[in-house]
């Protein structure tokens, strides 16, 4: 039989904007520490650490773990864009499970300068070279490449269901009422649809204003994965286990779709998200809270739907309905989302994971989510790979 791995501790640094942030070692610990502390216990009980960053020289992860302790044991770093946090998960959670190990750290941290994403490397083959060629074929704008990316999707999906920009309002306008009480969201100030469609327009062939796209920033955040075995005996949290967890990478239809909306990974979701409900042997339905990769508000609408919260066409009525909220069918992103903490890339995927271990402890404070027992991870990235993660509450 397999072993479960627990999430014995979770750990978080703010998250900033770019040039007010601690530098990426400093972040980095930090998240460690708490959560070491948030699992009572030490850094020597780590057999393996998995580190999740995009930009960075090799070996960063060494360079913030020795801040915590120099134990020798194994250090490996990850790089796999935006979906890169969960990526780190993913490893943590695979060495947990086989045997291998008993106590794993999965981190990820990343500290971002300010403005559009760009690539590092000019002098060698863009890993996004095929995307970006049909981008500029099938949504040849005049704009960043990632508000054609996620504007164009958006645009096409509102061509083929018929809905309105005010749609990603209101879910920019739900992400903000979340984040309020939320104390780790960097924007914490409720704004209306209105303001919401008032604000600077960024993409106008989707209606995107600037609420409606998350900025970067830096951050970091960790959690500590761990044996039934070794939490029994260090009499650990076994409240959080992951009973669930799927990565999927691009197959041929996100190139010959011709689908600005395949091209941002729609495909990879669905059948992330069908592997988790197989694996765990439930629907959709049987979640409780979700935290999803909402990157752009547009974006936040296609998941619904890749996820299967709601039918095809049918946020328009999800949304409306208030069934993305409290008091509706499944809470969506209760910390706020991307759209209010921001996305440091490889932080943003145990970020999520923070705030739904702490939804199925109960400690979520006035963001809490009554009697949540499931909660689903969401976590992508261009280029591309998704993983989609199920926690659920032991008992």
């Amino acid at each position: 039989m397999r072993e479960k791995a627990f999430v014995a501790g979770v750990g978080m640094a703010p998250f900033c904007k770019p040039g007010a942030s601690d530098p990426y070692d400093v972040m980095a610990a930090t998240a460690v520490r708490k959560a070491l502390d948030n699992a009572g216990l030490g850094y020597d009980a780590v057999e393996q650490a998995i580190a999740g960053y995009v930009y960075g020289d090799s070996t960063s992860g060494q360079r913030a773990l020795y801040l915590v302790g120099m134990t020798g044991v194994p250090i490996v770093n990850v790089n796999n864009n935006c979906s890169t946090g969960s990526t780190a998960l993913f490893l943590a959670r695979q060495l947990v499970e086989s045997g291998a190990v008993d106590c794993v750290l999965a981190l990820g941290f990343e500290q971002m300068q300010p403005g559009a994403l760009s690539g590092q490397w000019s002098d060698r083959p863009s890993p996004f070279s095929r995307f970006d060629e049909l981008c500029d074929e099938i949504a040849p704008y005049d704009a960043p490449i990632a508000l054609r990316y996620f504007g164009g999707a958006g645009k096409e999906y509102m061509e083929r269901y018929g809905v309105k920009p005010d749609l990603f309002a209101r879910v920019r306008a739900k992400a903000s009422r979340h984040a309020a009480h939320n104390p780790m969201a960097l924007f914490r100030k409720v704004v209306s649809e209105e303001e919401v469609m008032a604000a600077p327009m960024v993409f106008p062939e989707a209606g995107m204003t600037r609420l409606m796209a998350c900025p970067p920033t830096c951050g970091a955040a960790a959690a500590i994965l761990v044996s039934r075995r070794f939490a029994e005996r260090m009499n650990l949290d076994r409240r959080v286990f992951i009973a669930a967890q799927a990565m999927t990478t691009d197959r041929p239809g996100t190139f010959d779709k011709r689908s600005m909306m395949a091209l941002v990974g729609d495909d990879m979701t669905r059948e992330a998200a069908a592997q988790v409900y197989e694996q765990a042997g439930i629907g959709p339905d049987d979640v409780d809270v979700v935290e999803l990769h909402d990157c752009f508000a547009h974006n936040e609408v296609l998941i619904y739907e890749g996820l299967g919260l709601c039918p095809d066409g049918g946020a328009e009525k999800f949304v409306a309905a208030g069934d993305n909220t409290y008091g509706g069918r499944i809470v969506t992103n209760p910390s706020g989302g991307l759209l209010s903490k921001g996305h440091p890339l490889g932080a943003t995927g145990l970020a999520q994971c923070a705030e739904l271990v702490e939804q199925l402890r109960g400690e979520a404070g006035e963001r809490q989510v009554a009697g949540a027992r499931l909660g689903l991870q969401h976590n992508l990235g261009l280029g591309g790979a998704c993983v989609v993660t199920l926690y659920q509450r032991a008992g």
